[in-house]
């Protein structure tokens, strides 16, 4: 047996609560790709920020017009063996709760019961001025409708179903306002530079006090969003074990840490020595 599933192993078999955070890595098996790169540095520009988003009409144009041809593969992607050894590690009674920082639903759609979707979900949109929220499904058709004749070429797929298309593309892309009150429509996600809601970090926070233990999967916890919960768990003498490929903000906090690919290392580990 390798040596980092002895270890993971060991460290799970003697918990009986567990809280697992999730980040971008874990998904890249499924075919999403990630932000960063083993040191943690920006693979490509930064994703847009909120207060972009909200000020400029042709910053919307370029978010939704990436978004519209990113979704089409993003809402394809389905749940990989790591997602689906979470759940076979909750169904055991090991998980009370499961943070995670992407908003691609996989935990869900692999059988996870107790999700915490800390940055939201792509695939509702919401309007700012109402709040009323409609499936990202039902959105997508309306963007075609409003852009029957709108084509780009795509130079290459980025994380979260985003994509990056031929300089100008976006300037004749026609974003709908809700049909509800006329406003502005956003992704029902926590963009870059906007506040994870209040109530869904303590519910995160509340768990990680519960719990034996902190699992970071995947994730190298560069927003603080994301670190808080390692920070919190160092500072309750919470055991922190990390799997991540490549350094965390968090190395230093760490109990256990262990450098792998999730989906490699967790169905060995949770469907052999946990078992």
């Amino acid at each position: 047996m390798a040596p980092e599933v002895q270890s993971l192993a060991a460290f799970l078999d003697n918990l009986d609560s567990l809280v697992v955070l999730s980040g971008a890595d874990i998904s890249t098996p499924s075919g999403i790709p990630d932000y960063r790169d083993r040191n943690g540095e920006w693979k490509q520009s930064q994703p847009i920020q909120y207060g972009e988003f909200v000020r400029s009409g042709a910053a919307r144009q370029r978010y939704w017009s990436r978004s519209y041809v990113g979704w089409q593969r993003f809402s394809q992607a389905a749940p990989n063996p790591a997602h689906h050894a979470l759940a076979q590690l909750e169904s055991r009674g090991k998980v009370d709760t499961l943070v995670t920082q992407n908003v691609d639903e996989l935990h869900t759609h692999a059988g996870s019961r107790n999700v915490i979707d800390l940055h939201g979900r792509l695939s509702k949109v919401r309007c700012l001025d109402c709040d009323g929220v409609v499936e990202r499904s039902v959105f997508q058709d309306a963007l075609q409708k409003a852009n029957p004749d709108w084509h780009a070429s795509v130079q290459t797929i980025r994380a979260d179903g985003d994509a990056e298309l031929e300089e100008a593309s976006h300037a004749e892309f026609v974003v709908p306002d809700c049909e509800l009150c006329g406003g502005m429509l956003k992704p029902d996600v926590v963009m870059f530079g906007e506040s994870v809601p209040r109530p869904r970090v303590q519910r995160a926070l509340d768990a990680v006090e519960r719990a034996d233990a902190l699992l970071i999967l995947g994730s190298s916890l560069m927003v603080f969003s994301g670190f808080r919960f390692a920070r919190h768990a160092s500072a309750t003498d919470t055991p922190i074990a990390i799997v991540n490929q490549g350094r965390t903000r968090a190395d230093d906090l760490a109990t256990l840490r262990i450098d792998a690919d999730c989906a490699e290392l967790l169905p060995v580990v949770i469907n052999g020595a946990t078992a």
